[in-house]
């Protein structure tokens, strides 16, 4: 059991509310790094120092929160409205368990009962303002004594492992992006790096990149790594449709998304680097979604990014699934780059 990866996806940390999992990864990180802070965004940032071998300062981002919902009203009857903290697909919430507030309150996500329907609603989706959450509450008073407006709700899912023949893999919330972290704390468990080393667990990228953006003008890396769970889109289609990425396939590379086009140079660095230590990678397709690379990339005068990632599948709902081997092919990747990353790799010609 990866007793990291369980800590982490089992933590809550719905955009705009991740001091749960800022105050844990803070207390994994403190005897590892040389010294850490957080910011007026709510960001944690930790610095390792280097040894001194390259005058640099490399920037590694993995963003801390998860989608989710928010308390937008406490009804009469004591159900609570919502709206959803990042993208989602409606059709994944009926019926899912979550925890509500700061007191972690038991809810149900409920709407009417398929009994109750009438003739041609069998078909459509029900949608988020016709969902309500149901703590059990009796009514207005009784609701509003254990949630406010305001309140996040988070969803239940323990993590939990599977091995099956041909592969390893975990089941568990926000992967997406709790992977990345917990590969970053891992990397700031090992050894020093050639030069310093700012880890930045960043705050609301489902929202907006809006954390990285404040983390890259404050620390004015030279370089930058993004870690991620990107969805893989592997399931059996009726079209001849190509995977984008697939579990098991190892650590997704990125070239080009939504919102950025990833620094060449470094891609082609870190493939090499791949290549190199025999450590299996993938190019994830071009196209649409996007990371805190689109918000480091343009900070300042700009900075060399590129973003690596383990692919995961039913991103933005209660339940994701990766590949544990992806996950440690990440890690080793990453490191394996940062050891052999130098000032002349981001040289241009």
């Amino acid at each position: 059991m990866n007793d990291l990866l369980r800590q982490l996806t089992e933590a809550v940390g719905v955009s705009g509310a991740e001091k749960e999992v800022r105050l844990l990864i803070r207390d994994l990180i403190a005897d590892h790094v040389d010294e850490w802070s957080v910011d007026a965004m709510g960001n944690l940032l930790a610095t390792k120092r280097g040894t001194g071998q390259y005058d640099m300062r490399v920037l590694v981002d993995a963003h801390m929160d998860e989608v989710g919902l928010l308390v937008t009203e406490v009804e009469s009857g004591g159900m609570l409205k919502f709206v959803t903290v990042g993208g989602f697909d409606d059709r994944t919430l009926l019926g899912k368990v979550v925890q509500v507030g700061p007191q972690h309150v038991t809810g149900v996500i409920g709407a009417r009962a398929v009994h109750l329907l009438k003739s041609g609603e069998y078909s459509k989706a029900v949608k988020v303002d016709a969902m309500r959450i149901d703590i059990g509450a009796k009514n207005k008073d009784a609701a509003a004594a254990k949630v406010k407006v305001g309140d996040y709700a988070a969803f239940v899912t323990s993590y939990e492992e599977i091995a099956i023949a041909g592969g390893r893999t975990a089941i568990a919330k926000a992967f997406d992006n709790r992977a990345g972290c917990a590969a970053l704390i891992e990397l700031l468990r090992r050894d020093r790096y050639p030069f310093d080393l700012v880890a930045a667990f960043t705050v609301q990228e489902e929202v907006g990149l809006r954390g990285a953006k404040i983390a890259a003008y404050s620390t004015q890396p030279d370089a930058a790594l993004v870690l991620e769970c990107t969805p893989a889109y592997d399931l059996p289609n009726e079209k001849d449709v190509s995977t984008n990425v697939a579990l098991g396939q190892g650590v997704s590379i990125y070239v080009m998304d939504a919102r950025t086009i990833q620094d060449p140079r470094l891609v082609a660095f870190i493939t090499r680097t791949a290549d190199a230590n025999g450590i299996p990678y993938q190019i994830r397709q071009p196209g649409g979604g996007g990371t805190n690379t689109g918000a480091i990339q343009r900070a300042a005068a700009g900075v060399a990014v590129a973003t690596l990632a383990v692919p995961g599948r039913y991103a933005h709902t209660p339940t994701m699934m990766i590949s544990l081997d992806d996950y440690e092919n990440m890690i080793r990747l990453t490191e394996a780059s940062l050891r052999s990353l130098t000032p002349d790799t981001l040289r241009r010609g």
